[in-house]
């Protein structure tokens, strides 16, 4: 196994990697500059684009561009032009809450989940946003939703409460969009205080960013570590599986600067796992 730091620029707070396997690109965000950003491995090519507010999370588009999770709903990308547009809103929008991490389901709905501005009340939830462009609350009681993501079979669904330490497994109807029986999948309390960021590889096991804790760390579908690996920043913030045979795990960072502490020198930076054995899963994209 080997850790890299990738020649990108360096992050506020670097999350919500997508990998396209059509274009062989990742996709991934900066919260606070408030920016989508692309690159192709292969060529090297990176750009970005604009949004006016701050991001939570994105999702491509079966129709081309993306969407975006920002502070009042979710917005439709313009990749050509750079424009944004209101696609679907929360009427009337929280102030209390922001748009937080977001992930499609193999059916095509984007599920995202909302957090308290300062992540100190348990008022965001779960929401699933179908391909009709309507807004459906699956789960209440968040705190700071982080890291949706789905089996290889669709029949469960993980989301965490970070403020919690908590990673949840709900019951997933792929054919409804529906979310039932939600339980503790598991606690990060001994590896770190803040579950972010996930993904699922192809025999089911959970690749999960713990920030503040140092380390991502693979879980069985039983919930049982299966590795920890140390990260050259405290502040890992998601990951995702990408390149030609999904067997590389991208891992974007924070820079603690916003939080007015002093970044160490590996804040920031994204990473690449390379040599870890195992693939991830195709992301399918909105069909909104």
């Amino acid at each position: 196994m080997k850790i890299t730091r990738l020649p990108l620029p360096r992050c506020s707070v670097g999350e919500g990697p997508v990998w396209d396997e059509g274009e062989q690109a990742l996709y991934y965000i900066d919260i606070l500059e408030k920016r989508v950003f692309r690159w192709d491995p292969a060529s090297g090519d990176h750009r970005s684009w604009a949004v006016p507010a701050m991001i939570g999370s994105m999702a491509l588009r079966e129709q081309g561009g993306a969407i975006v999770s920002l502070p009042d709903g979710i917005h439709a990308l313009d990749f050509e032009s750079g424009e944004v547009t209101p696609f679907a809103l929360f009427n009337p929008p929280d102030p209390a809450t922001q748009l937080a991490d977001g992930k499609v389901d193999r059916a095509g709905r984007f599920l995202f989940g909302t957090s308290h501005r300062q992540a100190k009340d348990p008022i965001g939830g779960l929401y699933t946003l179908g391909p009709d462009g309507s807004i459906t609350q699956l789960d209440d009681g968040v705190t700071l939703g982080n890291g949706p993501c789905f089996s290889p079979d669709s029949l469960i669904l993980y989301h965490a409460d970070s403020m919690r330490q908590a990673i949840y497994a709900y019951d997933y109807d792929l054919a409804r969009g529906t979310a039932s029986n939600r339980r503790v999948f598991f606690d990060t309390t001994d590896y770190g205080p803040i579950p972010d960021g996930a993904t699922i590889d192809a025999d089911g096991n959970m690749w999960v960013a713990i920030c503040e804790g140092g380390v991502v760390l693979c879980l069985s579908p039983a919930g049982e570590v299966k590795q920890v690996i140390e990260m050259p920043t405290k502040l890992p913030a998601s990951c995702m599986f990408f390149g030609p045979d999904l067997d590389r795990l991208f891992v974007p960072s924070i820079d603690p600067s916003f939080l007015g502490r002093e970044p160490a020198v590996g804040d920031g930076w994204c990473y690449v796992i390379d040599g870890l054995g195992v693939r991830g899963l195709p992301e399918p994209r909105y069909r909104g």
